[in-house]
């Protein structure tokens, strides 16, 4: 019953996200809605017990990328004034009265819980498989040389997005 509510209230959640992500006029709402869907999507999957890839998932998708989105909306310019005028009249009411069911339904779900966050030490002769510990060990032990030139071309396509949106083209600065 549980996971049934959770699924419910964070696919609404992702699909109230996506929405924004497509429907929204200004771009910054719209990577805000593209973090509220990574956010939900993170909580499915700590309810399936992919807890590295829900840390991943909070930590490079909505930390990181997003923040380097961000970034880049204000690098090229989002310079007009903000219509601040309430469409709906009541949409400060229902945000908060969305936010009270959210609330209770996050207390209801952490005061009778029965499921455990951290599944624990994996039996003897079994295989740590898709654990953070086994994913750390492998990133950091086999495969540390893909991974630093996969960051380092990361790297190198930041600051080349960032000089291309901060130096003026020649042809702009002829008369």
């Amino acid at each position: 019953m549980t996971e049934l509510i959770l699924f419910f209230l964070f696919g609404s959640l992702a699909l109230v996200g996506a929405l924004s992500v497509v429907f929204a006029r200004n771009p910054v709402k719209s990577a805000m809605g593209l973090i509220l869907t990574l956010l939900s999507l993170a909580v499915f999957y700590v309810v399936h017990l992919a807890h590295f890839v829900a840390a991943v998932q909070v930590m490079v998708y909505a930390g990181a990328v997003m923040t380097l989105f961000l970034f880049v909306i204000m690098l090229i310019g989002v310079d007009r004034s903000e219509d601040l005028t309430e469409h709906l009249p009541t949409q400060r009411l229902l945000v908060f009265l969305l936010g009270l069911v959210t609330l209770g339904v996050v207390i209801a779900v952490v005061a009778g819980n029965n499921w455990s966050w951290v599944t624990g030490v994996p039996k003897p002769g079994e295989a740590p498989i898709g654990t953070a510990e086994a994913i750390g060990a492998g990133l950091f032990g086999e495969w540390v040389l893909p991974f630093e030139v996969t960051s380092l071309l990361l790297i190198v396509a930041a600051v080349g997005a960032i000089a291309l949106a901060y130096f003026p083209s020649r042809k702009r600065e002829r008369p």
